[in-house]
């Protein structure tokens, strides 16, 4: 990429607004998920007995639809980044080059 349009690019004020939101998004998602973890690993630590109680007659614990549903968290959160990743972020991308390619 030429200097002059990398110029272009970085002085574009939708490109400050796509790094600023994009950032603040990844971030929240990002707590969201450590809080989730965390937790849950806490919850480990310091009260095994919670999750080590068996559901109904079975072998099954509490701790495994638990652990189960972290990881399906994990997917959830993934799938509403990827989606608000290819509408809005996109959009402000395709509109940061389509003004740098415009600008001579």
């Amino acid at each position: 990429m030429s200097q002059n349009i990398y110029d272009k690019v970085r002085t574009n004020p939708k490109f400050t607004e796509l790094v600023q939101k994009r950032s603040r998004f990844a971030w929240k998602l990002a707590i969201i998920m450590l809080v989730v973890y965390y937790s849950f690993i806490l919850v480990i630590a310091f009260s095994p007995s919670t999750f080590g109680q068996p559901i109904g007659h079975g072998v099954t614990t509490v701790g495994i639809p638990i652990g189960l549903s972290i990881i399906f968290i994990a997917f959830i959160l993934t799938g509403i980044y990827t989606r608000r990743a290819n509408g809005e972020f996109d959009e402000l991308t395709n509109q940061i080059k389509e003004e740098a390619r415009s600008v001579k």
